[in-house]
């Protein structure tokens, strides 16, 4: 794994004794991409993208959003599937924690998002992408999808949340602790609570107990798509959900996929859970991508 033409960007952290440190543990699975990757910067009016990109030049264009919290770093293990035939972009969210760094406009809502989306797509040249996002990533990327659906010609959406219906009780009970006053034991916890264990991949583990000293400048609020502007949505659509997801209820989620967008794919990934879905079943999850996006 190679990274170019972008130096680091340093992100306001909080240094707290004892944890991580987050540049660090994000190198450490950037080390762990098994493709060679280009690291860029691309500017916008919100502020500079971090977009890591690998896969054939001459591939189809595919554009990566994460989950919030994540980075581009949680596709390293989904990564190595996607590259073989298309050019990934993997995007760090503007506004969320990672090397993206939102130093310009402010972000009140989706239609901020979406005109960020159109900057990036914009300088790095590319039209009629095929996009997949996980968790808050699929929020981002099906209103985009709404906002342009002339800019995306597939859309695979990974355990979606906010698009079909809220967070689960049990579930922001559980994370509030965490999301007020992160730490890496809480950090840990909530992982086991959700997936029902550790992660497979220590340097994985290490990272998301070092999302504890960074910050985000803004998590904009996830408002559900209206009813009529998904029945009237036409671009190819895979709604794959967790089987064991604790984030919602997944039967509902999908119930609810299917009567809001006729035309979806709507399958459940057996044994995942919310969070481990893009990181421990690349296998599965990079046919599964692979046979709808082609």
């Amino acid at each position: 794994m190679t990274e170019s033409e972008a130096p680091d960007v340093e992100v306001p952290e909080l240094r707290l004794a004892g944890v991580p440190d987050f540049s660090e543990a994000y190198d450490a699975v950037l080390r762990r991409w098994p493709v060679e990757v280009l690291g860029r910067q691309v500017p916008s009016a919100y502020g500079s993208t971090r977009v890591h990109v690998c896969g054939p030049e001459d591939g189809t264009p595919l554009v990566l959003l994460p989950g919030g919290g994540a980075t581009s770093m949680a596709w390293f293990a989904a990564v190595g599937h996607l590259a073989r035939t298309h050019r990934v972009h993997a995007l760090d969210l503007m506004g969320d924690i990672g090397r993206s760094v939102h130093d310009g406009a402010p972000l009140r809502g989706a239609a901020d998002l979406t005109a960020w989306l159109d900057e990036v797509l914009g300088e790095l040249g590319l039209d009629g992408v095929r996009m997949c996002g996980h968790s808050y990533g699929a929020w981002i990327a099906l209103m985009y999808g709404l906002h342009a659906p002339h800019r995306v010609r597939r859309l695979a959406l990974l355990d979606p949340t906010g698009c079909f219906a809220g967070l689960g009780a049990r579930y922001l009970v559980r994370a509030l602790p965490m999301l007020l006053r992160p730490t890496p034991e809480r950090i840990r916890a909530f992982h086991r609570w959700e997936t029902g264990g550790d992660p497979q991949d220590p340097v994985w583990g290490a990272f998301l107990e070092s999302t504890a000293t960074a910050r985000r400048s803004k998590a904009v609020a996830m408002r559900r798509p209206a009813a009529r502007d998904l029945r009237a949505f036409t671009v190819p659509t895979l709604v794959l959900l967790a089987e064991r997801s604790r984030a919602h209820d997944v039967r509902r989620v999908a119930g609810r996929a299917r009567s809001l967008l006729p035309a979806a794919t709507v399958g459940i990934l057996p044994g995942a859970s919310h969070h481990s879905l893009p990181t421990e079943r690349p296998d599965e999850l990079g046919r599964v991508l692979g046979e709808f996006l082609a």
